[in-house]
Formats: C-alpha cells, structure tokens, sequence
C-alpha cells in the first residue's frame, strides 16, 4: 500500500449512478478526537468506516440512474450502507478504520462501491514549525526577499482576504 492520504470532515465524494454527476461533502459524525492536517485540531476529524447511513452535507447526488420515474428520475437520498478500502493498521476510539482517498461506499439503490471520493479533504497548512524545520536556503527559493530571521518566533502570516 503506497502512501495514500487519509480522508478528513469536508472530504468530496460522487456516486456512479447519479444522471448529471454531482458531489457532496462527507460529515464525520462518529467521533470528536482524531485530527489530520489540522494544528489547532477543530475542523478535519478524520473520517472511519463508521460513517454509516446519511453522513453527508446534502445526502444527495442529485438524480439516481438505479431509480427511474417515466421520463426521468427519482431523488437519491443517500444511505451509505459500508465502506471498503479502508485503513486496516489503525483502530480509532469509535472502533473505526480510516478512510483512505481510494476508499469506496456501498448504497442500497446502487451497488458495492458506487460511491467513490473525489477529494480527500486534505489541504497543506503552513506553520511555524515548517519554519523553523525548513532550510533557509530552500525558504530563500521559495519565497524570495523574506527575511526570515527578522520574524523572529513569529509565524509566517499571508493575508490573503481582500479589503471592502
């Protein structure tokens, strides 16, 4: 098993039988401990097999190919049934394995692993000790004119909202 990201709370995932393909977001709901990517440890728990039933921000992939209506089709109403692929090494507090970003659901209107994850959730996050961890020489190539030792303990902050 090659290095394979943990999916994490606000992960993407899109079923194979939706008619115009959407996504959604997934909810961890099972646990409040265990963080990946996230040093204040307040938004990306990580996501377990645990994750059963309506575990998603919408609970729909809008339209449902397995559900035809006429002309058209039925809502899907999402209700994850199971999860495969999943981390076997390490046993969470909910007694859940993680989810891998290769990880796929089972739903009872589609089949084994129709719904598969589009993005893990996962994103890089700078910090101080990036800092001070890094080579100034590396630091100098990658964000060129900034002294670093003129921050002192203070973390590198990049302002990127934009003035009203």
């Amino acid at each position: 098993m090659g290095k394979k990201h943990f999916v994490v709370q606000g992960a993407t995932c899109q079923c194979q039988f939706s008619v115009a393909p959407q996504t959604d977001m997934l909810l961890v709901n099972t646990h409040s401990k265990h963080y990946a990517n996230d040093s204040s440890g307040k938004e990306k728990l990580i996501a377990t097999d645990k994750e059963i039933g309506q575990t998603m921000q919408n609970n729909t992939f809008g339209k449902c190919k397995k559900q035809p209506s006429g002309n058209d089709y039925l809502p899907c109403m999402i209700s994850i049934t199971k999860w495969s692929g999943v981390n076997e090494k390490v046993t969470y507090s909910n007694n859940g394995k993680a989810l891998l970003e290769d990880s796929k659901a089972a739903c009872p209107k589609g089949a084994q692993d129709c719904i598969s994850i589009k993005n893990h959730g996962q994103t890089a996050e700078l910090t101080d000790k990036n800092i001070k961890n890094s080579s100034p020489q590396i630091l100098a190539e990658i964000l060129p004119g900034v002294n670093f030792s003129d921050l002192e303990d203070e973390a590198l902050m990049i302002n990127n909202t934009q003035d009203e």
